[in-house]
């Protein structure tokens, strides 16, 4: 039991690994491993010797390291992109809400915060925003599949929301794993393991 998996929904487990003993020459670039696990349909392990699913994959990519720190780096400028994006929706949406004082006689009544939904919220990008998206985008696509296959992509594959641009930042920080459940970011990282 204590060795058991559980995965009540589709997910891609993602680690990397770093090898440190081994020294490439002078003539080739530093690679890191990446690991990866998905499962298409929920899944419960309680027997790790008794078990056979057709609904579990896993590979390994060997990727040049210096690829994966400039494509962080253009993540992370495209995170905060979509950061900008959201809160001028949101200061443009409030403004054209009617504002209403209490009266002295009523009370203030605290409600819990909406942030969580809107950071789910489908981002309308700028053309600006939406370039740097699809420049990332085939980086990524020319990173995970085969390269013959890897043209650059000339739409965006999934809904931009600020957590699925926040996944594929995660997904490629070699210093830690993430796991991503997002269906249209999971789907289309698939689609690049074949």
């Amino acid at each position: 039991e204590s060795r058991a998996a559980n995965a009540p929904n589709k997910e891609i487990n993602i680690q990397w690994y770093i090898p440190s003993l081994a020294k490439p020459s002078k003539d080739t670039e530093t690679k890191v491993l990446l690991l990866y696990a998905y499962n298409t349909q929920p899944v419960k392990i309680s027997d790790i010797k008794n078990f056979s699913s057709m609904s579990i994959f896993s590979g390994h990519l060997w990727i040049p390291l210096s690829r994966i720190i400039c494509l962080r780096r253009e993540l992370s400028n495209l995170k905060q992109q979509v950061e900008v994006l959201m809160q001028s929706s949101k200061s443009l949406s409030s403004a054209s809400e009617p504002t209403c004082f209490l009266e002295q006689s009523e009370t203030l009544e605290i409600t819990p915060s909406k942030t969580s939904k809107t950071n789910f919220a489908k981002v309308h990008l700028d053309e600006k925003t939406e370039e740097l998206a699809k420049k990332c985008l085939s980086e990524v696509k020319a990173l995970l599949s085969v390269p013959a296959l890897s043209l650059p992509v000339t739409e965006i594959p999934f809904d931009v929301t600020l957590p699925s641009i926040a996944s594929l930042e995660d997904m490629f920080d070699p210093a830690n794993g993430c796991i991503i459940t997002e269906e249209s970011l999971f789907n289309w990282i698939i689609s690049l393991f074949h």
